[in-house]
């Protein structure tokens, strides 16, 4: 263990002696660095970079101007992990717990009496004192070590958001980039509605990432991926036993969230009985595994999504009025890509340099005729195709991206299959079975079908809006490899 580095800021000799005493007791623990006899030649000390301290002991009744609850804080701003201890003169106003409180609340790790001057043993209780001092180096060195991991957190989470960039010139994109940011200051429950493709989850992300839960997990839901059957285990998890093939616990996604925030991508898609303990996590804040009677609290901050218009949804009774009112306490509309034309150059041009770096390719450059095109087309699949076109484009033209080029490439695009209506094409072949294995098999068939149409696991639990590890497990579950 290094040398505890101390400051003494003390204008009595007699004083300065004892607590010079007491400190030679732990002198190869503990060094007297320096001693200075009022506030303004203590922050000069500090401020200079090339020496550095642990622990400052202060006299409370300093002379000068600069003293106290002040010169605390001064010392506070210079270095918020120095930790100080203050030593006082033992007076019946010294023991009230306003001023021991004003201490800390200033940034004081302790403080001490000091004797009267007659009594010949150390000034301070040597024990009590001593113990404070490493005690606040205990807490100096937690502190440091917080301040780097979340200096290292913060560096993670700015690469995040470089990845994650909301850019355009449009007003309805600056009052998207104001809201996220006066949002993330709140803990309220945000509905961000628009069509597919708008950009939902990225401006979910943002807000999480920009608000005080950012050090904590943010949890997306695709609720349309996950079966009725399967929605309150994943929700909300089970206990060891609790069913046939519960082989052991398993934490719910909103376990998982918790302190952090939970993004409902699809919120429209639930079911009626999901939409049922949705709404009692939302009303209790606090979840109920299966096969534990005990109630587990949480504190999660939830973002929904959905491409639907909910409150037709309401109308209609596909949608609980009360639910949608828990979830829309913040509305977030994010408009189509076709309203706004002014961010589309500059989309193009920031997609063609991203994806033009992952392919290794050189940066091509794009014609006017195709900026007009892109402005005046329709994008019925918002930002999402048009990130996808960038891509196929970049594959596909050797030279400069020109209307031509685009208007061929949008032509011979061939129609993409929907997961959900190959899905729906499996029920005929099901028709002799019993139930239960009806409904393991259709599972099985939907596993096999999502990872045949998948490069990889990892993208066809994606598809499924599912954990890697919830993917793997259902797929024990299910006896496949």
């Amino acid at each position: 263990m290094k040398k505890i580095n101390i400051l003494l800021i003390e204008d009595e000799e007699f004083d300065v002696m004892r607590v010079r005493n007491t400190i030679n007791f732990y002198q190869d623990k503990l060094h007297l660095k320096n001693i200075v006899s009022n506030g303004n030649a203590a922050l000069e000390l500090l401020k200079n970079l090339q020496d550095n301290y642990d622990i400052v002991i202060l006299d409370y009744q300093i002379a000068g101007a600069l003293r106290g609850e002040t010169l605390i804080k001064k010392i506070k701003e210079i270095d918020n992990a120095l930790q100080i201890i203050v030593i006082t003169k033992m007076t019946i106003e010294i023991t009230d717990f306003e001023f021991a409180n004003s201490l800390i609340h200033s940034g004081a790790f302790w403080y001490c009496t000091k004797y009267p001057s007659d009594i010949e043993d150390y000034i301070y209780q040597p024990t009590d004192f001593i113990m404070s001092i490493f005690n606040a180096y205990e807490k100096r060195e937690l502190e440091l070590k917080t301040i780097t991991v979340n200096k290292k957190l913060n560096q993670n989470i700015n690469s995040i958001l470089e990845k994650k960039i909301i850019i355009g010139e449009s007003q309805s994109t600056k009052n998207l980039i104001e809201e996220i940011k006066k949002y993330s200051e709140t803990d309220l429950n945000i509905l961000i509605s628009g069509a597919s493709g708008t950009g939902k989850e990225l401006v979910a992300n943002n807000i999480h990432y920009k608000s005080n839960r950012k050090y904590e997990k943010f949890v997306p839901i695709n609720c349309g991926s996950i079966p009725n059957e399967l929605i309150e285990s994943e929700l909300f998890g089970y206990e060891k036993g609790a069913f046939t093939n519960a082989y052991s616990n398993k934490k719910g996604l909103f376990e998982i969230a918790n302190n952090g925030t939970i993004f409902l991508d699809e919120v429209g898609e639930l079911s009626k009985n999901a939409q049922v303990k949705l709404l009692r996590v939302l009303q209790e804040g606090e979840i109920e595994k299966i096969g534990r009677t005990k109630r587990i609290q949480i504190n999660v901050r939830i973002i929904a999504a959905t491409n639907k218009n909910l409150i037709e949804e309401v109308n209609k009774g596909n949608f609980r009025e009360d639910l949608f009112y828990r979830l829309n306490v913040i509305p977030i509309f994010i408009k189509p890509l076709k309203d706004r034309i002014k961010d589309i150059p500059i989309l193009i041009n920031h997609y063609i340099k991203l994806y033009s770096n992952e392919m290794g390719k050189k940066i091509p450059g794009i014609e006017s005729d195709a900026i007009e095109f892109f402005t005046k087309y329709e994008w019925p699949g918002n930002i999402r195709e048009l990130k996808n076109l960038i891509q196929r484009l970049l594959l596909n033209c050797e030279t400069n991206i020109s209307a031509n080029s685009v208007n061929n490439l949008l032509l011979n695009k061939q129609p993409i299959r929907s997961i959900k209506d190959d899905y729906e094409k499996m029920w005929s072949s099901y028709d002799l079975l019993p139930l239960k294995d009806f409904e393991k098999n259709m599972r099985i068939k939907y596993f096999q079908f999502v990872r045949k149409i998948s490069k990889s696991d990892a993208k066809a639990a994606q598809k499924l809006g599912l954990a890697r590890s919830n993917f793997y497990r259902m797929c024990k579950e299910l006896g496949l490899k």
